[in-house]
């Protein structure tokens, strides 16, 4: 693993974007109760390491602009029953994301809770990383994200937002892995 993984080349996040758009899918329901998100990316690794990217490493990865303290090496998620998706403050406080509802290492894991503005509208969200292997020895990622609250006006506002700030999420995922697994 590089520890130089956080900053992407311009090219190769460029390349990732163009070829990854063909996976995109984008928001597949929208009420003013709530929203589902879903994508299929392909993760250039197996489902194990996978996993460990998208837990242990998410700090690694995670886009520091979408946090509250503009720094991803204050992400941590605990990849168990229960475990906190956080983000220490620098002032010593502390934000909660969400929290760790399944784990099945190199399957699936599962998340409670709503990101960033979406804590403030008191809505609730499922947000779910299926990962199967391919023949090739890359891993095939399932990522759906539902959520449901009240908001004056409805949810619908919402939706388009909090599906580009997660693709963008995953795009990076997948090009960290990518660049972790070069020669």
């Amino acid at each position: 693993m590089r520890n130089s993984a956080t900053r992407f080349h311009p090219a190769l996040l460029a390349s990732l974007l163009l070829l990854s758009m063909a996976s995109r899918a984008e928001v597949t329901a929208v009420s003013e109760a709530g929203f589902v998100s879903e994508h299929t990316i392909t993760l250039a690794t197996d489902p194990d390491r996978a996993f460990q990217a998208l837990t242990a490493d998410i700090q690694l990865w995670w886009d520091a602009s979408h946090s509250y303290s503009l720094e991803a090496a204050n992400f941590r998620l605990e990849a168990v029953a229960g475990g906190c998706f956080c983000e220490t403050l620098p002032d010593g406080g502390e934000v909660e994301h969400m929290r760790v509802v399944f784990v099945a290492p190199g399957k699936t894991l599962r998340l409670s809770g709503g990101l960033g503005p979406l804590q403030q509208i008191a809505s609730s969200g499922a947000m779910t990383f299926d990962l199967k292997p391919n023949a090739d020895g890359s891993t095939r990622l399932d990522y759906r994200y539902v959520v449901s609250g009240y908001q004056p006006g409805g949810l619908q506002a919402w939706a388009e937002p909090v599906d580009q700030v997660q693709w963008g999420q995953l795009l990076r995922l997948q090009a960290y892995l990518q660049a972790d697994s070069s020669p």
